[in-house]
């Protein structure tokens, strides 16, 4: 039978954040109920409640999240009731032409559920990047159930569900970082902080993290940075050439998503090395580059979008290091609050006061 459970919803643009009662499906055939233990609060879901990403309200908000199993609909192998599991929010086809090729991390066709979870009145909700986790009980496709060790904390490996995972994959999977790279990080929030921690496993010695926000900066450090830089204060470019030799680094993590800023990695990158975008530009952000530039440089230009990752290879070998505490995932909470506490988290993140809100059910 359909369950009525307290989740949290974006009514309208702007809004403040509501929480009220949803009416979530019996599984269908691919879809699973999966309880939810803990998401995190990631500015994606502000960009749904402000109308960055569509305007298909109310939004049920969420998405960083784990959980375990509760009931799978027909036709479901991959997991079953009582698996401990994170949630993604690009479950692969395995059958579009990406996949095909063996890339199926670039998959074409990712899905989510079939049905909708409501409001109490019928009201179909929208849930963020298809999974909606600020909420009891939620309702996905199966394939985006990553199963992982139970034993890990679930309000730290949720957070592989989008801001970590996507900052490591940037510098890892799309970025490509190996043994003795220079690397700069440019924005050190949550995304900026996994792609530092990640070009440190990786064997990057020279790791700048760059930021206007000295608290952010020291945070960094923690994270394996080996230089800092304020762009308040300091010329980005110029630093960062200096710190690599008077090159520019091999690989530059853009974690803003702002004109500016991709400006700075364009130029503060070595020649033929890699810039890549993973900080999300709204829609009007445009930036202007001189073609000679673009040519002479060499390397590549990279957007990366999830960190490039496949779920099934990259969540489980995240939570092993976890585990074995060579990746410090505990270090991304910077608070556990309730289900209620949402829309202050919103202005917590706003403020650069917190890494990661976590809510813990």
């Amino acid at each position: 039978m359909p369950q009525t459970v307290k989740g949290v919803i974006a009514r309208s643009k702007g809004a403040e954040v509501e929480l009220v009662d949803v009416v979530v499906p019996d599984p269908g055939p691919g879809e699973a109920v999966v309880q939810v233990q803990s998401c995190g609060v990631c500015h994606t879901d502000l960009h749904y409640r402000e109308g960055g990403i569509n305007d298909e309200y109310p939004f049920l908000l969420g998405h960083e999240a784990a959980g375990v199993v509760e009931a799978v609909g027909e036709g479901v192998t991959e997991v079953a009731p009582g698996d401990f599991v994170i949630l993604n929010w690009r479950a692969v086809c395995g059958q579009c032409r990406a996949c095909a090729k063996g890339k199926p991390w670039y998959c074409f066709n990712t899905h989510n559920a079939k049905q909708r979870m409501t409001l109490e009145d019928g009201t179909e909700l929208s849930p963020a990047l298809g999974i909606g986790a600020f909420i009891e009980k939620t309702l996905v496709a199966a394939g985006q159930c990553t199963k992982v060790d139970p034993g890990a904390d679930a309000a730290a490996v949720g957070l592989l569900g989008c801001g970590v995972m996507a900052g490591f994959g940037a510098a890892v999977n799309t970025g490509g970082v190996g043994r003795g790279d220079s690397v700069a990080v440019i924005g050190c929030g949550g995304v900026g902080n996994a792609a530092i921690a990640g070009a440190v496993l990786a064997g990057a010695t020279t790791v700048v993290a760059v930021d206007v926000d000295d608290r952010k900066l020291e945070g960094a450090r923690s994270f394996g940075a080996t230089h800092t830089v304020n762009g308040k204060d300091e010329d980005v470019v110029e630093r960062i050439r200096e710190l690599t030799g008077g090159f520019g680094a091999d690989v530059v993590v853009e974690a803003v998503g702002r004109p500016e800023t991709y400006e700075q990695a364009f130029y503060a990158r070595d020649l033929a090395g890699t810039v890549v975008l993973v900080g999300v530009p709204t829609p009007d952000k445009e930036v202007t580059l001189p073609m000679i530039e673009v040519f002479g440089r060499g390397g590549a230009l990279k957007s990366s979008w999830y960190g490039d990752c496949l779920p099934s290879r990259d969540f489980p070998m995240l939570v092993d290091l976890y585990r074995q505490g060579r990746f410090d995932l505990d270090a991304f909470v910077s608070e556990r609050i309730g289900l209620g506490d949402v829309e202050a988290a919103f202005h917590k993140m706003e403020r650069g006061e917190v890494l990661r809100s976590v809510v813990v059910l």
